[in-house]
């Protein structure tokens, strides 16, 4: 997820403009001192157009999206909202501070929520989906929306990872009924932190807007100190210079998902005779992101030992297995000691989702950047090249 990758002197401009242009970082008032100025204003409208939704919120971060999109649903104690067991912990922690109960489930071998799984998830309290586009590729979608409108649920799409990715005619972000993004310095657009709230709903936009910002209802006619109150909420807005550095980063994220495409082809072309490995499965192939390379091996003791071996080659590896103590709920006791339905499970809390830990086992992902080389490319197939020879 390489946006940081190209931060350079176009970002440096815009933080310029910004200092240039009266100083104010604060994302509303001040209309005399700013001069006109109104960065995160103008991200949120061209972020929009880009993803192809009438609104999008700007707000501090991935996580305060998911927070600001479930309190502008109105979701609370008593709610039921199901996820998948494989995310960022973030996703959940956004549930639980919603006083809401999240209820997890499996993955299939797109790595993201298993359609049949969610069904099987559903009750009489159950209010909302998250599905989540991990590594860069869309869950199935298709099959999501038609569950959730049979049941009259609502959707939120979680896209801190698949920013640009794209579900046959739409973007990511413009499937659900409101959906979130996250920009922070490892996402394919990285404002430093920061994230983004993406919807065709006016009142579920103007509902975001208002809880992100402490209840303003950003009365135009008003100073902000008169300014009218509809609901609570709290502060999780962006700030003018992440709104700046942002705007210069959307600008380049066509070229960063055709370069990280671009790359990942090559790697997988490079791999494609090793007959005992498999790629993920993507529902919609060409919408891919294209950040990340997922291989599943045979078993799980051999893809612990194909690992070691990138590693040892230096070789990064990116979730898989690296960072999955922090992805996989299994590995979450801190939160799910605080769910009744998991804290008083007296066995192994992995057999209860014990096909998602054998794909997620048994699964390696390779990061793809925008600047990948020949050279490094080719160091990257020559070592899963070897890998596979020793494994398998």
């Amino acid at each position: 997820m390489p946006g940081y990758e190209l931060i350079g002197e176009e970002e440096k401009s815009a933080l310029s403009e910004v200092m240039d242009g009266g100083g104010i970082f604060f994302r509303y008032g001040f209309d005399s001192e700013r001069k006109s100025v109104y960065k995160v204003k103008e991200f949120e409208e061209k972020f929009a157009q880009y993803i192809g939704v009438k609104y999008a919120q700007a707000v501090s971060s991935g996580t305060a999206a998911l927070r600001v999109a479930l309190a502008a649903l109105g979701i609370g104690p008593g709610d039921e909202v199901i996820t998948t067991c494989f995310t960022f912990v973030a996703t959940v922690e956004a549930i639980l501070e919603s006083g809401a109960v999240p209820v997890i489930a499996e993955i299939d071998e797109t790595l993201n929520i298993d359609p049949y799984d969610l069904e099987n998830k559903i009750t009489d309290k159950t209010k909302v989906i998250i599905p989540v586009h991990m590594l860069g590729v869309p869950a199935r979608m298709r099959e999501i929306t038609e569950i959730a409108r049979r049941y009259n649920l609502s959707v939120i799409e979680d896209s801190a990872q698949a920013c640009g990715s794209s579900y046959y005619e739409k973007k990511v972000g413009a499937l659900g009924d409101i959906n979130c993004f996250s920009f922070d310095y490892f996402k394919t657009l990285t404002t430093g932190e920061g994230g983004m709230i993406a919807t065709n709903n006016r009142d579920l936009y103007l509902r975001s807007s208002y809880y992100h910002d402490h209840g303003h209802e950003h009365n135009p006619n008003v100073p902000r100190g008169e300014d009218s109150k509809n609901m609570s909420g709290f502060n999780y807005r962006m700030n003018e210079l992440q709104g700046a550095l942002g705007l210069v980063q959307l600008s380049k994220l066509d070229y960063i998902l055709s370069q990280q495409r671009a790359n990942k082809k090559k790697i997988k072309e490079g791999i494609k005779n090793i007959s005992k490995i498999r790629f993920r499965v993507q529902p919609y192939q060409e919408g891919d992101g294209g950040d990340t390379l997922v291989i599943f091996l045979p078993t799980v003791e051999q893809a612990r030992r194909f690992a070691n071996l990138l590693t040892e080659d230096k070789i990064s590896l990116k979730i898989l297995p690296s960072a999955l103590g922090w992805h996989f709920f299994v590995y979450w006791p801190h939160i799910f000691k605080r769910i009744e339905q998991y804290k008083s499970y007296s066995g192994d809390i992995s057999e209860v989702f014990s096909k998602s830990y054998d794909i997620l086992h048994r699964s390696i992902a390779i990061p793809v950047l925008v600047k990948m080389d020949e050279n490094t490319i080719g160091r990257i197939v020559q070592s899963l090249q070897r890998a596979a020879k020793s494994v398998l």
